[in-house]
């Protein structure tokens, strides 16, 4: 169950932003198996599908407070996602409950919700109205969001003539301007030039204040490690760890054998 509340608005330092109590994601996949000869002619040709039920989480459980900036890392496939997805409120629960107290943006994957076919300008609206904007609130940041984007004219082009890095800059920029209770970044520093993602960093460390809370997921340990003051380390869909970032980071780095080097801090 997810339920969300602005009970305790305004916001008081350590007040709870979001809690995740004995949290369960299941679902089913379906998988094309192609059959041997034999069997295709046992069934005159037709295919078999077989399915596989996924565990993305298991009895998760985190309280995220205002004033936190709580890192999520992992290996791919540990649930980070799908986390992220039901604390946003895009994919219910199987089991357990999510609250969330105050306004949420979530920046969940470069370019999700953007219309390829449209401008970066009318993607501005479209995003901001995902995020929870107004049309007018839209109107009064637009060129803030622009100036962020640092895209130029580019932002009268349709976005299908975009570069990864040109979508990770408007994306980006549309979150950070939103300025919400609860900001949710997954994975959105992990494309576009070193001189955007500093200062990208620099924005995210701006919004650290005592009446936000930030959520970031990323596989840059050296970020994690910069930015947050909290980190959770999910695996499996198991939380195998939560609290200081250096020590659940070494922790993190000692389970899959990673090397402490600029490399494998920026890509595990």
């Amino acid at each position: 169950m997810i339920s969300l509340s602005d009970y305790n608005h305004p916001h008081s330092p350590h007040s709870l932003a979001v809690s995740v109590k004995d949290l369960g994601l299941t679902y089913t996949t379906s998988i094309d198996k192609k059959p041997t000869l034999k069997a295709r002619l046992r069934t005159l040709g037709r295919g078999k599908k077989h399915t596989r039920v996924v565990n993305a989480l298991s009895d998760v459980n985190i309280d995220v407070h205002y004033g936190a900036v709580l890192g999520v890392i992992g290996s791919n496939g540990a649930g980070k996602s799908s986390l992220m997805r039901v604390i946003s409120g895009i994919v219910p629960p199987t089991k357990g409950r999510v609250e969330v107290y105050g306004s949420v943006s979530t920046l969940l994957a470069l370019g999700v919700g953007f219309n390829p076919a449209m401008t970066g300008r009318d993607n501005v609206y479209l995003g901001g109205l995902a995020a929870g904007m107004s049309r007018e609130d839209i109107d009064q940041n637009f060129d803030a969001i622009a100036d962020f984007s640092e895209l130029g004219e580019a932002i009268d082009a349709p976005m299908r003539t975009y570069s990864s890095g040109m979508y990770a800059r408007l994306a980006f920029s549309v979150a950070a301007v939103v300025e919400p209770d609860i900001l949710i970044i997954d994975e959105a520093l992990s494309t576009g030039d070193a001189k955007f993602k500093e200062k990208s960093l620099n924005r995210i460390k701006e919004l650290r204040s005592s009446d936000r809370a930030l959520i970031l997921v990323s596989h840059a340990l050296a970020t994690i490690e910069d930015v947050c003051n909290e980190v959770v380390w999910l695996n499996k869909g198991t939380l195998m760890a939560r609290g200081n970032p250096s020590e659940v980071i070494a922790q993190y780095r000692t389970f899959v054998n990673a090397r402490k080097s600029a490399s494998s801090d920026e890509d595990v």
